[in-house]
């Protein structure tokens, strides 16, 4: 691991290729796992203030949800995270004509419909950090779901820190990240 400001980050950031391959995926990191994207407290009131403008890009189903279960949610680990539906897909995602799960809030920024592009737990997936009082641990979250994520990235020889590039300079800033890019390419590394 290495440190930069408050983070500790894994050497798999540094080490692992990664490019989303989304015509392979399908997006399906929107829809696996156990609970919604996490979220901070300025997230959820973000996307509260925002949703109008991004609900006409939600089936009526996912707007039913999100009438029903709120903006965000505590889930059982006692997190604030996106709701979801059944157990599985969050709410706040649509099908595009390919049948890929995408993210509706992106969607309306990408648009220019708002100023806020998602959260930023999702912005930096693979990437997962845990908050810690003293310190974030920044760690890749290697899943099967993400295999042709790492293909192509292989095949195209971008290291996973490239690829996240605009979500870590969101999360912790440029000069931030200027350090972690001189720690990738000048750290020896056994």
């Amino acid at each position: 691991m290495i440190e930069i400001g408050k983070a500790l980050i894994s050497f798999d950031v540094l080490d692992q290729q990664f490019l989303c391959d989304l015509s392979k995926c399908k997006g399906v990191c929107c829809v696996e796992g156990d609970s919604g994207a996490p979220l901070t407290e300025e997230e959820a009131k973000t996307i509260e203030r925002i949703y109008p403008e991004v609900a006409p890009y939600l089936s009526e189903h996912n707007r039913a949800e999100v009438k029903k279960q709120g903006f965000s949610i505590i889930d059982s680990d006692g997190d604030l995270v996106t709701p979801i539906i059944g157990n599985r897909e969050c709410v706040y995602t649509y099908r595009d004509e390919a049948g890929i799960v995408k993210c509706g809030i992106e969607r309306a920024y990408l648009d220019g419909k708002i100023d806020f592009r998602k959260p930023v737990s999702c912005h930096l997936f693979p990437i997962r950090i845990t908050e810690y009082k003293r310190f974030d641990a920044v760690n890749y979250q290697e899943l099967d779901i993400c295999k042709p994520g790492k293909a192509c990235g292989k095949k195209e020889q971008l290291p996973l820190w490239k690829f996240l590039k605009e979500p870590l300079i969101r999360k912790y800033g440029k000069e931030w990240y200027e350090e972690l890019q001189y720690a990738a390419e000048n750290m020896p590394r056994d």
